[in-house]
């Protein structure tokens, strides 16, 4: 039913303003829409992503959002880093990390945070 549909990334904040600051200034996502309406949305690739002010924000504990990097993620990790993003580090099992990227089954991925907590990644895939 829903296979053919376009999905959308919707993730919770605190501040649009500081939102905007993150996902424009540090990101360098282009809006689309909202504000009026306590959301902003953003076009990335053919997909786009829904940012919206709530109490919750930044309560999920799980990767929200992911940008899908066909190659040199690396370059895209060091670009982010020059901007002030932090990129987190996790160990898992199986799971290789070179500085600020982790390699999984041949797949390369980078975990960051907003300002609110939310969980972002990029992989190499």
């Amino acid at each position: 039913m829903l296979a053919d549909k376009d999905v959308q990334a919707t993730v919770a904040v605190k501040s649009l303003d500081a939102a905007k600051r993150f996902y424009e200034g540090a990101l360098g996502l282009k809006r689309t829409g909202g504000n009026e309406t306590g959301a902003l949305m953003y076009k990335c690739g053919s997909s786009t992503l829904l940012v919206y002010e709530s109490q919750f924000a930044g309560t999920n504990k799980a990767t929200a959002a992911t940008w899908v990097i066909r190659e040199g993620i690396e370059g895209f990790v060091e670009a982010l880093k020059k901007k002030g993003v932090a990129f987190e580090h996790y160990d898992y099992p199986g799971v290789k990390r070179d500085g600020d990227l982790h390699t999984m089954a041949g797949v390369k991925a980078a975990w960051f945070k907003d300002p609110d907590g939310n969980i972002l990644a990029l992989v190499d895939q």
